[in-house]
């Protein structure tokens, strides 16, 4: 079985204190995230740059103590590496996955950082529910930004953003969703690059501000923040 190799030297500066445990995650997923089918066998020897600091440079755009629900995490990705890189904010993975659930509750009880687990769809009403409100949220690999809109827009609070991580189409994709985003209650997509000097090439992230309910009326006016429920 293939065993990564040790971090870039940024990733030092990206998770201090916290980069004995990304290396934990690393290994998770160079192993038995392979075995298990989370990730490709050809990915295991890029999980650095490709996956864990691809993912955590996104914390550029998330401001200080955000509530963070990350939908369709899969193998954690992006939640676990922002979870790590940091330590101020509150972090949910939503995954439907009965087996995908279950590797994530392993990897986090053994990083020891306090993310919640969530076996569950973004789109189903008791998510949204029990998350609503949240300040952030997140997704990568999940589906063409007008679906995803339509189910991370609703757990967000007025005012909280969608960070989707994307490809290289991601110019392409905002200038085909742009209208159904809006429809769906967020503002105009904008293409942001996170890691500058940091991963090579940067991490494309559309971001999408919620600025209405869903049928498109004014904007909602803000409500007090729920506590996180565990």
């Amino acid at each position: 079985m293939f065993h990564v190799k040790h971090p870039p030297a940024v990733a030092s500066e990206v998770f201090g204190d916290r980069l004995p445990a990304a290396r934990r995650y690393a290994e998770h997923l160079a192993t038995s995230g392979v075995v298990r089918g989370l990730i490709g066998p050809r990915e295991a020897g890029r999980v650095w740059d490709r996956h864990i600091l691809n993912c955590a440079v996104a914390a550029e755009l998330i401001p200080h103590g955000a509530r963070l629900v990350d939908v369709g995490s899969g193998a954690g990705l992006p939640g676990i590496p922002l979870a790590l890189a940091r330590p101020d904010l509150q972090v949910v993975l939503i995954e439907p996955l009965a087996r995908r659930v279950d590797w994530l509750d392993e990897i986090i009880a053994d990083l020891d950082i306090p993310v919640v687990v969530e076996r569950g769809r973004a789109e189903e009403a008791a998510m949204r529910r029990r998350w609503e409100g949240a300040d952030v949220v997140t997704a990568r690999a999940v589906a063409p930004l007008a679906r995803l809109a339509g189910w991370a827009l609703p757990l967000l609070r007025p005012g909280g953003t969608l960070l989707a991580v994307k490809g290289a189409s991601a110019a392409e994709e905002v200038v085909r969703d742009a209208a159904t985003v809006r429809k769906s209650g967020g503002g105009e997509p904008q293409v942001m690059r996170c890691g500058v000097g940091v991963v090579d090439p940067p991490s494309t992230v559309v971001l999408v501000e919620r600025v209405a309910n869903r049928r498109g009326g004014r904007p909602e006016r803000p409500r007090r923040r729920r506590e996180q429920r565990s």
